[in-house]
């Protein structure tokens, strides 16, 4: 393999030592050995790693984005400029050269520690411009499907999630054995017919978790799409694909899926708006389902005009239903959340009151009912969808998500009935409770988690999210996130639900608002 060619500004020799921890550090990415990558890197809450798609500050947190990444794949450095700062620092410049192609470019500070090992104080990563980034899209085109020549939407472009059909391609699921088998699609999904009716393009077809069964947005066939507000964090799920490319900028419409919250929990890890429609509202003809009881077709935009204008054009013929001016909010909800997510809630509401907002507190079921209830009633609909091909394809499913059809297996017809009876009875307290209100809670029961974030944690915060998710699911209401909670951690959503057919007067509630709680 040829040698890189190597500058020293001033012709002066490169300090002693630091081409061969520039080389080392080059090997250890191309062996993708985390052990030797994060004693490369200065230890401390001041060490940063910048790409395209954000920095990463302290240790700790590169350490855990490279956990979940996986390997750079190789490559070899063509040429390496070094500009010394002193005989204990130097800035170091090197063009890689991929093997699949391309050129790219790390620019780094290295230090020389006390203990005369050379590390990574600063980094900043150019890599080789993507055709196409198949963590978000499995499909895409300049566009793939055009619209009407105007419309509401000209000028639009949308990310369709992998559920949903798309007249002359195939629908995958998340999962590439599937896509494999899956015929070619004879006619565009209503849902999709609808956006491109409107005068909307659509640019592709982006990932979705594997089968919709996941809220985290991690997918081992295609890998992590990243998260457009937070580096380093996953991006929520299971319109993943859909949420990373509007929050990248990619798209400025994603047509997703909402089971138990799979448009709300990635647009609030993401800053984006997020609308779950009533029940039925959006056809479902051409979308994979997951369970029907529980299925919708809504979208993600980073704006509430464009949402707004959205609504208005795919919701043609849907009533209009006026909520009361009243919201109300449940006390018990809160206590589902992080600290912090709590406490952003609660700062909103009182600014909120300050402004003059009536808000008034209401009673919802024990959260952990409703989970139990959502959970079993969801699960045996979704072996009735998917158990079969499930079951005649071992080891094709990660194994999160083939532990929840594991589960969703031996739920029994019994079981079914006591928890579909749960359900009504649920529905209705929660209807008397609301009325014509509107409810006010935290969208996700935290931030985005890191990428490094261990599958307990994840598991507890799905938990938590889910038993808010489920209070529009069990009702058939609509439910819009709106980026308006900030922690130290990244966006949330504060999301409204509202009766049912009341998408329009959310959409205008949530511009209000963002107004109200504007710096």
């Amino acid at each position: 393999m040829p040698e890189p060619i190597i500058h020293v500004a001033g012709a002066a020799p490169a300090p002693a030592g630091l081409v061969d921890a520039v080389l080392g550090y080059e090997a250890a990415l191309i062996a993708d050995d985390l052990d030797a990558l994060a004693d490369f890197f200065e230890p401390g809450p001041d060490t940063v790693r910048a790409d395209r798609s954000g920095v990463l500050a302290g240790h700790d947190r590169i350490t855990g984005f490279r956990g979940r990444r996986g390997g750079i794949g190789a490559r070899r450095v063509v040429e390496m400029r070094i500009h010394p700062v002193d005989l204990h620092s130097a800035h170091v410049v090197t063009v890689n050269a991929p093997a699949a192609g391309g050129r790219g470019a790390v620019s780094q500070l290295w230090r020389r520690a006390a203990d005369g090992a050379w590390r990574v104080a600063a980094a900043h990563v150019s890599a080789p411009a993507p055709a196409l980034d198949r963590s978000i899209w499995r499909e895409i085109g300049s566009p793939l499907v055009p619209g009407s020549p105007d419309g509401p939407l000209a000028g639009h472009t949308v990310a369709v999630k992998d559920l949903f059909a798309v007249e002359g391609r195939r629908m995958g699921v998340g999962v590439k054995a599937f896509l494999a088998e899956a015929p070619v699609q004879h006619a565009n999904a209503p849902a999709v017919q609808a956006l491109l009716d409107a005068g909307a393009d659509v640019l592709g077809i982006a990932q979705t978790d594997q089968f919709a069964y996941s809220v985290a947005g991690l997918n081992p066939d295609y890998g992590t799409p990243p998260n457009g507000a937070v580096p380093g964090a996953i991006p929520g799920g299971s319109s993943s694909g859909p949420a990373s490319a509007v929050a990248l900028g990619h798209a400025t419409i994603g047509l997703g899926s909402d089971t138990a919250g799979s448009i709300r929990v990635p647009a609030s890890y993401q800053g984006l708006w997020g609308l779950r429609p009533t029940h039925g509202a959006v056809s479902l003809e051409g979308v994979h389902p997951l369970a029907p009881r529980y299925d919708t077709a809504g979208w993600l935009t980073r704006d509430g005009g464009t949402m707004r204008t959205v609504a208005e054009a795919c919701l043609v013929g849907r009533p209009a239903v006026a909520p009361a001016t009243r919201l109300v909010a449940a006390p018990a909800v809160g206590m589902a959340c992080a600290p912090e997510v709590r406490a952003a809630f609660h700062a909103a509401l009182e600014r909120l009151v300050e402004g003059g907002r009536e808000i008034s507190p209401v009673d919802v079921p024990d959260l952990g009912e409703l989970l139990m209830a959502f959970r079993v009633t969801q699960s045996a609909e979704a072996w009735r969808s998917d158990g079969d091909w499930v079951a005649s394809h071992p080891g094709a499913l990660a194994p999160d998500v083939q532990a929840r059809f594991d589960w969703a297996r031996d739920v029994t017809p019994e079981r079914e009935q006591d928890a579909l009876a749960d359900v009504t009875r649920l529905a209705i307290a929660i209807e008397e409770s609301l009325g014509d209100s509107v409810l006010l809670l935290p969208s996700a029961a935290s931030a985005a988690p890191s990428l490094d974030a261990d599958e307990s944690t994840l598991e507890s915060r799905r938990q938590a999210t889910l038993s808010m998710t489920a209070i529009a699911g069990l009702t058939g209401r609509p439910g819009l996130s709106v980026p308006l909670l900030h922690t130290p951690g990244g966006p949330v959503g504060l999301c409204l639900v509202g009766p049912k057919d009341s998408e329009r007067a959310l959409v205008a509630l949530g511009l209000a608002l963002e107004r109200e709680l504007a710096p």
